[in-house]
């Protein structure tokens, strides 16, 4: 379960999957995009001695690296996997003040949060049905007008006068 810190001396690093959640209706249901993603996103995890489920990070870009597909592609995996129950957002994604981003943060819902004291996972997978999906969480959009929220500029007529560039043949033929 986790990390093995014998095996990540040598450069392994592994998860387990279960097959009982993989034999789940809300699995089969799932994109062979988003079933790919979910190993990925369940590597980040600590195990169960450091806890960091709730606090599990991977943003759009770095999943899209990992599974070599893109970003919209790995979006909608994403959106996938909360609907269907796998993970959960704790905190949305956002850009901060000085221009840095930062990705959301995840619960993996077959997992205990640090706080359950040895609970298992809320595992909401296992109350999904067809039609019924969860809520998604998608990042908010703060940019109505475009790419920077700044109109691009452009000559307007009414700017002012158009500068005329006159050779000495055309000087001489106005005078």
């Amino acid at each position: 379960m986790g990390r093995d810190k014998r095996n990540e001396k040598r450069g392994e690093h592994w998860t387990k999957m279960a097959r009982n959640m993989m034999e789940e209706p809300a699995w089969r249901a799932l994109s062979s995009t988003a079933q790919a993603l979910y190993p990925w996103l369940k590597l980040e995890w600590k195990g169960p001695d450091s806890n960091n489920n709730g606090r599990i990070s991977m943003s759009v870009r770095q999943a899209a690296e990992c599974l070599g597909v893109t970003r919209n592609t790995t979006s909608k995996a994403f959106r996938e996997l909360q609907a269907k129950g796998f993970i959960a957002v704790t905190q949305p994604p956002k850009l901060g003040d000085s221009g840095v981003a930062s990705s959301p943060q995840f619960e993996l819902t077959e997992i205990s949060l640090p706080t359950a004291n040895g609970n298992s996972g809320r595992r909401l997978y296992k109350q999904w049905s067809d039609g019924a999906d969860f809520p998604v969480v998608k990042a908010p959009t703060h940019n109505p007008k475009g790419a920077n929220g700044k109109e691009k500029p452009r000559h307007q007529n009414r700017d002012g006068t158009v500068v005329k560039f006159a050779t000495g043949k055309t000087k001489a033929a106005q005078k």
